[in-house]
């Protein structure tokens, strides 16, 4: 897949570690783990300076909702999103918004909202590409025994944001 084309990248703190935050003028296009950049971003020159500014606030934006999350204060985000990806990848991301706060879904059932049943490991593969994490919650995915399965940023990780969530 080629590079995602944003106006403004930028790193922030948080409880689970550095999250690595781009935006493009028409929205949010990475919530990545430091460790884990799932997808390589080119900050291009090519954005004039009202549409880098534009992409900027967006992710002032999610900084603050990201704050507002870590601090339980949030449990849905409310964000235009700018994402790159197949039409199935795109299915399968929208689909992980539909999973509630503090409660977990399987592949199989993901691979029913989106209209394949049978693609259960694609499911997995696009859930593994998801470069938004934390706001497309694929760590509320878990593997149909309930077990906590692969996470892009690290078990421990996934281990911590369901933990978090289990508190309303």
């Amino acid at each position: 897949m080629k590079p995602a084309v944003v106006a403004v990248f930028r790193s922030i703190a948080s409880p689970v570690g550095v999250l690595s935050l781009s935006a493009s003028p028409r929205g949010l296009t990475g919530v990545q783990f430091e460790n884990d950049i799932v997808e390589r971003f080119v900050v291009a020159d090519s954005f004039s300076a009202k549409e880098r500014e534009q992409a900027a606030r967006y992710l002032e934006i999610v900084e603050a909702q990201l704050g507002e999350y870590f601090a339980r204060q949030r449990t849905v985000f409310a964000l235009k999103l700018d994402l790159l990806g197949t039409p199935f990848q795109l299915d399968v991301w929208k689909s992980l918004a539909r999973i509630p706060y503090g409660e977990t879904t399987s592949y199989g059932q993901q691979a029913k909202w989106v209209g394949r049943p049978a693609a259960v490991r694609a499911v997995g593969g696009a859930n593994g590409r998801n470069p938004v994490a934390i706001v497309l919650p694929c760590h509320r995915v878990v593997g149909a025994n309930g077990l906590l399965t692969g996470f892009g940023g690290g078990l421990e990780r996934k281990t911590w944001l369901l933990e978090h969530e289990k508190w309303k």
